[in-house]
């Protein structure tokens, strides 16, 4: 069981994470443009600033482990990060752009299957671009 645990913690605790991650982007999407009544599109990209800055912090510390030292660092490391989110951030707001306003679904259902996307290009980014074995334990 250790053995498994030490090939795939960095997947497993990417998908726990990740999981989280999406719950904070779909509850503070659906408070945006259900509750509080805003364009899908404006809700999403506040529910990405939520978003991302919680999986930042996760991915930093528990998924990937960062030792990114010293604010040039850190920076510098957040600032990729943060690039890479915008890649699937465009994606995410095509997708319900084309889903929502050009065919008309559901708007929470759209996003649900957009998280999906994102999901799996965001570890791709994370993994081979912002953290790419820097500092990472092995």
């Amino acid at each position: 069981m250790n053995d498994l645990w030490k090939k795939y913690r960095e997947f497993i605790l990417y998908l726990f994470f990740g999981g989280l991650t999406t719950l904070v982007s779909i509850l503070s999407y659906a408070f945006c443009e259900r509750v509080l009544g805003m364009d899908p599109l404006v809700a999403n990209i506040i529910s990405w600033i939520l978003a991302v800055s919680f999986a930042y912090v996760t991915n930093r510390k528990w998924v990937f482990q960062s030792r990114a030292v010293g604010a040039e660092a850190v920076i510098k490391e957040a600032a990729a990060f943060y690039s890479g989110r915008l890649v699937t951030l465009a994606m995410e707001e095509a997708v319900l752009a084309v889903g929502i306003k050009w065919l008309g679904f559901d708007s929470l259902a759209v996003k649900i299957a957009a998280q999906v996307l994102v999901i799996l290009a965001n570890y791709f980014i994370s993994k081979w671009v912002v953290f790419r074995g820097r500092g990472r334990q092995t």
